[in-house]
Parts: structure tokens; C-alpha cells; sequence
């Protein structure tokens, strides 16, 4: 059956747009967080896992592995900024912070405790699913990239490379090898014409576009996206004038956190996700970033897009080349940006 049929094109295309919407998403967390921190985010794709296995944990009744990771990175965050004011002899302000965090850990850790079992509704579950993702990404940063501020983006991709693999092998200790679907937040179908949408992937869609139109209002509008703006045109500027490069690193992992999370409590209804699922998911968002050149937003926004809709196509008529044929996407861009970009050494930025 050709792909250009009347039947078929319309409903590859609607799935193609609801990929891509995710992937745009992934593509938008990835520019920000490598305009601003320098960072080739590899473990993106590991929050959208997260947020998936999370919630499908939560559905069950069990107390998500996710809930220790956040504990543990809480602990050592702290234990480091104590160490860090004790240097800078404030040792006070570090036992507050140690106080602070055992405080808020506790409560987290009460308030999932209690709730897995009790078969909250779905959008309480999501609310507690971004509760425990969310604070992984500033925590990564403070642990991971922040002692690295100043490394080149070499070291700064090699830690990322040494987090993905870390971040597998724990989502494989805390969910185990199966793959886990969790179920639609709009349940029941649509009629578009001749085309018949399911509401989860409308509203993936609607989602998708609000967080977008969200961002751009956020940059725009709000003194801490100006500020991140600032950072990401130039660093050493936004220094000079007050903006703290580690509170912008901060803002920007958090987003960046919020956004996986979102995606994968989006796309868990529609795909079975594992604990390896990750890599492929940030990769393709990945190449939407690469087309947009790691600076333009909306320009990874739309090859994002094109990524879900060549995928879509792809997975129809050659579905044994789908993968090959998405990630050959990323060899002719590339070619075009090395022959049209103008090399600047790194320490001349």
C-alpha cells in the first residue's frame, strides 16, 4: 500500500506530528541546556524515561526507585555546598543547608511513601511523578557539571557520556528489564475528516505546543529567562553584570528535567518504554537540536518535527530501516553547518 494514500497518509502523518512533538521538546531542553552550560546533553532522554517508569510504578501501588536516586543526590548535593561555605568560612550557612536538605528529603520521602499505595488519580500521580524527576536535574548539575564549569565541552560531553551510562544501569536496578506503559490521561478517539485520532495524542500535541508558547513567553517576558538569554549570548557578560552562571545552570537543568518528565508521561501511553529506551529517544530529539545548530530554537523545533514525520513514513513502508534512515537525517546537516560555520576556539567565545 503506497504511503501516499488518501487512507494512509493523513493517520502517518498525525502520528508523525505527535513523535515530533516530543521530540521538539527534547530538541528545545537540549539547545537550552548547551547555550547556557556549554553541556551535550546526552542523559535527556533518560528524564523522559524516568518520568514514564515513574508513573507506571506509581499506577501499581510501589514506591519508585526514582524516589532513591532523587535521596541520594539530595544527600551528596548538600554534603558538597556544606563543604563548599565551610571553605569559604561559613560553616553556619552550610549546617543549614545539610538541615534543609535531610528536612526535605524526609518529607519527600513521607509523602511518597504514603501515597504509592493508595491509587491516587492518574493527574496526582503525574504531580507526584514530576515531584521526584524534576529535582534530578538541578541536582545532577550541582553533583555532576558544576565542579566541571570551567572544563572544555570535550570533558563536559565525556561526563555526559560516563552520566547516560550511569543513569541506565540504575533505571535497570530500580524498574527492572521490562518495558511499562502507563495509561492515556484523554481516553477515547476523534474524527478529523477521514483521519480518527486518538485524544492522547491530541493532547500530546496541545501539550506540546503550550510548553513551547510557555518557554517563549518565559525568555521573553520573566527577569530569570532574560537572564538565562543573557547567559547563553555570552557568559563572561552576564557574569559582569550580576547574573550567577551556577543559578543559571540551575534554572536551566531544572527546565530541562520538567520537559523529560512532561514527555514521557506523554508518550508512556503510546509506547512501552525500558530502561535503555532513552538513548534512541534523546538522540532523535538530538538531531532536531543538531538542525537547529545547538542556538535556534525554532529551527530544532521544526526538525524535530520533521524527525517524527520521517520516522512515521519510515516505519510504514521500510520499517527495518526506520532507525538508519532517521539518524542518516544528521549526516548531510552536519556537512552543511561544517562548511557553512565559522570555527571560534573556545576560549575566545
Amino acid at each position: 500500500m503506497d504511503i501516499f494514500d488518501p487512507a494512509i497518509f493523513p493517520v502517518l502523518a498525525a502520528d508523525g506530528l505527535t513523535n515530533g512533538a516530543v521530540y521538539a521538546l527534547l530538541a528545545l531542553a537540549l539547545v537550552l541546556v548547551f547555550a547556557v552550560t556549554r553541556v551535550v546533553f546526552i542523559p535527556q532522554g533518560e528524564f523522559v524515561v524516568f518520568g514514564t517508569l515513574t508513573l507506571a510504578a506509581l499506577q501499581l501501588g510501589r514506591v519508585p526507585g526514582t524516589l532513591w536516586l532523587l535521596l541520594g543526590l539530595l544527600a551528596l548535593a548538600a554534603v558538597m555546598e556544606a563543604v563548599s561555605q565551610a571553605r569559604r568560612g561559613q560553616a553556619g550557612r552550610g549546617l543549614l543547608v545539610l538541615a534543609g536538605a535531610a528536612g526535605g528529603g524526609a518529607a519527600v520521602w513521607a509523602l511518597t511513601a504514603w501515597a504509592a499505595p493508595l491509587g491516587w488519580p492518574l493527574w496526582a500521580q503525574a504531580l507526584l511523578t514530576l515531584l521526584l524527576v524534576t529535582p534530578l536535574g538541578p541536582l545532577l548539575y550541582r553533583t555532576v557539571y558544576q565542579p566541571l564549569r570551567d572544563a572544555t565541552v570535550l570533558v563536559l560531553l565525556i561526563a555526559s557520556v560516563a552520566l547516560h551510562l550511569a543513569l541506565t544501569g540504575l533505571a535497570l536496578v530500580f524498574f527492572g528489564p521490562e518495558g511499562s506503559r502507563t495509561p492515556p490521561f484523554a481516553p477515547g478517539t476523534q474524527t478529523l475528516g477521514q483521519v480518527t485520532l486518538s485524544n492522547q495524542s491530541l493532547l500530546v500535541i496541545l501539550l506540546s505546543a503550550g510548553l513551547m508558547l510557555g518557554l517563549f513567553f518565559f525568555f521573553g517576558r520573566t527577569m530569570a529567562g532574560k537572564a538565562l538569554r543573557a547567559t547563553a549570548v555570552n557568559r563572561l557578560g552576564a557574569r559582569l553584570v550580576g547574573i550567577s552562571p551556577a543559578s543559571a545552570g540551575l534554572l536551566t537543568f531544572t527546565l530541562a528535567a520538567l520537559i523529560g518528565a512532561v514527555g514521557g508521561m506523554m508518550i508512556g501511553p503510546s509506547v512501552a518504554l525500558n530502561y535503555d529506551s532513552g538513548f534512541l529517544i534523546g538522540l532523535k530529539g538530538f538531531i532536531g537540536a543538531i538542525i537547529g545548530g545547538l542556538v535556534s530554537y525554532p529551527l530544532a523545533a521544526a526538525g524535530a518535527v520533521l524527525v517524527g514525520l520521517i520516522e512515521s513514513f519510515a516505519s510504514f513502508s521500510l520499517s527495518a530501516w526506520k532507525e538508519v534512515i532517521v539518524f542518516t537525517l544528521i549526516l548531510p546537516v552536519l556537512l552543511w553547518r561544517s562548511l557553512t560555520t565559522r570555527h571560534v576556539p573556545e576560549d575566545e567565545e
